[in-house]
C-alpha cells in the first residue's frame, strides 16, 4: 500500500525546504528505501526517510534553535486539526506574538507543540462524547 497524498505533501515540502535537487533527492529515495518515486513508498520507506531526514547532516536548527522535527510536527498537528494558515497564524500570534513557525525558539517550539496536543486531545474527547 502507498502512502496518501499528505505525507507525499510532507516528503516534498521537505524536499523543497532543504533545498535538494531532484537528482539528489531520487538518489536519496532510492538509497534509502529503494524506491525513486515517492509515490512508490509504503509506510515503512515512510518512516525511514522521515528518519533518515532528522538523523542527517540535514536536521536543521535555524538561529532561533527550532529544529527541522519540531517544524514538521508543528505543521502535522496543525494539518490533524483541520486548521488553514491563516487560523493557524492567527494562533502564533495571539499566543506567541510570532507570525510564523520559523520564528520560534525551540522551547517556544515545544510550548506550541504541546499546545496543539492538548487542543487536538480536547477537540477528539468532545467529538467522542454522546
Amino acid at each position: 500500500m502507498t502512502v496518501d497524498h499528505k505525507k507525499l505533501a510532507v516528503i516534498h515540502i521537505v524536499k523543497r525546504e532543504l533545498g535538494l535537487s531532484d537528482d539528489e533527492y531520487r538518489d536519496l529515495l532510492q538509497r534509502e528505501t529503494g524506491v525513486r518515486s515517492a509515490k512508490d513508498l509504503d509506510d515503512k520507506g515512510f518512516r525511514r526517510l522521515m528518519r533518515y531526514f532528522t538523523a542527517s547532516r540535514h536536521y536543521r536548527i535555524n538561529k532561533y534553535g527550532l529544529t527541522f522535527r519540531q517544524k514538521l510536527f508543528i505543521k502535522h498537528l496543525a494539518d490533524d486539526l483541520g486548521w488553514d494558515v491563516h487560523h493557524f497564524k492567527n494562533f502564533l500570534n495571539k499566543y506567541y506574538q510570532k507570525t510564523e513557525i520559523d520564528k520560534l525558539t525551540k522551547r517556544e517550539a515545544s510550548k506550541v507543540i504541546e499546545s496543539l496536543k492538548n487542543i487536538l486531545k480536547h477537540k477528539r474527547s468532545s467529538h467522542a462524547q454522546p
